[in-house]
């Protein structure tokens, strides 16, 4: 117990007076009092204060030089910026041009309908009816429900739309009959892709930011429930339960959407005409043997209708003033389908 009362009572005692003997002898003084460690102190402020002043002024004559060159970048990006606004104009004002140099050229060949063909293609403007579909992100990271509609993992943020799902959208505005869709202003043409870089959404290589605004031109009233009863209207629907996205979409009387930027005519050549054929040249068909002809050309399982049915008819050839339609399926890459002259209807779509 003396031990531990000594190191209680007096445990700092012995360290005073030992600091005290060595005030006394001048050991605790570290200032050099002798001429040598003077001189040395000296020299080494010296050079401290020259290293500081040499320091303060370079960085006193460097601040006109960044500023000077600062202006100088600034000037160069607004030059370059404004060349760039002026070749834009020259396009636009070379385009009219070509545009007209060609309607000129169709009228005088006879031809027509450059513009429901540009149209087609994606390089015209289009207006008409059709609807307005909007897409936002989800106020937050939604948690989720029980069905996963991406049917993916890696998605990090749930309630961020993704160009797979853009991509679904547009493939189904098309397949409800779409005759054009832009997405935020972008036109999608055959060679238009959507795809992602990180977390930005890109079409065309332009990155987009959220809401997204599709237009599609067609027949709105219908247009409209068609996609929704579709599988990009029930994906729509799932995503809005599961992760709060946020769409909305409303028919519309009439949407104009731009010429897509960056495509280039290639290669153009004139339709051959089918030659005339007089009523006499067709081929005789042979009386119905009891069999009727598939859709391939096999004979089918079902009975021929006889000569003297109402709904036979003397020709196996469809008549000369049918016309035939095929409907293209959207690419799973986000592009639209190809278009043609024959998949534009005037009466939904105004140039």
């Amino acid at each position: 117990m003396s031990l531990l009362t000594a190191v209680m009572d007096h445990g700092l005692d012995e360290g005073y007076a030992e600091a005290a003997a060595a005030r006394g002898d001048g050991r605790a003084s570290r200032v050099p009092t002798t001429r040598r460690g003077l001189a040395t102190l000296g020299l080494g402020l010296a050079l401290v204060g020259v290293v500081l002043t040499i320091g303060a002024v370079n960085a006193h004559d460097a601040q006109p030089a960044l500023a000077k060159e600062r202006d100088a970048l600034v000037h160069r990006v607004t030059d370059t910026a404004g060349a760039a606004d002026r070749l834009q104009q020259q396009v636009q004002e070379l385009r009219r041009k070509v545009e007209s140099t060609q309607q000129q050229a169709l009228q005088a060949a006879g031809g027509g309908g450059l513009a429901d063909l540009a149209g087609a293609v994606g390089t015209g403007e289009v207006s008409g009816p059709g609807i307005r579909l909007v897409l936002e992100d989800a106020a937050g990271t939604g948690a989720g429900g029980n069905v996963d509609p991406r049917q993916a993992d890696g998605f990090e943020n749930s309630g961020r739309l993704r160009d797979r799902d853009l991509q679904l959208v547009v493939n189904g505005l098309w397949q409800a009959g779409a005759e054009a869709v832009s997405v935020n202003g972008q036109r999608l043409t055959a060679l238009s892709a959507i795809r992602a870089a990180g977390e930005a959404v890109l079409v065309d290589n332009r990155p987009l930011v959220p809401p997204y605004t599709v237009l599609a031109v067609g027949d709105g009233p219908k247009l409209g429930p068609a996609f929704e009863s579709g599988v990009a209207g029930h994906y729509l629907h799932l995503l809005q339960d599961s992760y709060g996205i946020k769409f909305s979409l409303s028919v519309q009387s009439k949407v104009t959407l731009p010429a897509a930027v960056g495509v280039t005519l290639r290669t153009a050549q004139p339709v051959p005409s089918a030659p005339a054929t007089s009523p006499a040249a067709a081929p005789e068909v042979p009386a119905a043997t009891g069999s009727a002809a598939g859709p391939s050309g096999t004979p089918g399982t079902g009975p021929s209708p006889s000569a003297s049915s109402p709904g036979a008819h003397p020709s196996a050839t469809k008549p000369s003033g049918s016309k035939t339609t095929s409907s293209n399926s959207p690419r799973a890459t986000g592009s639209s389908p190809t278009a043609t002259a024959g998949s534009t209807s005037a009466g939904t779509r105004s140039n």
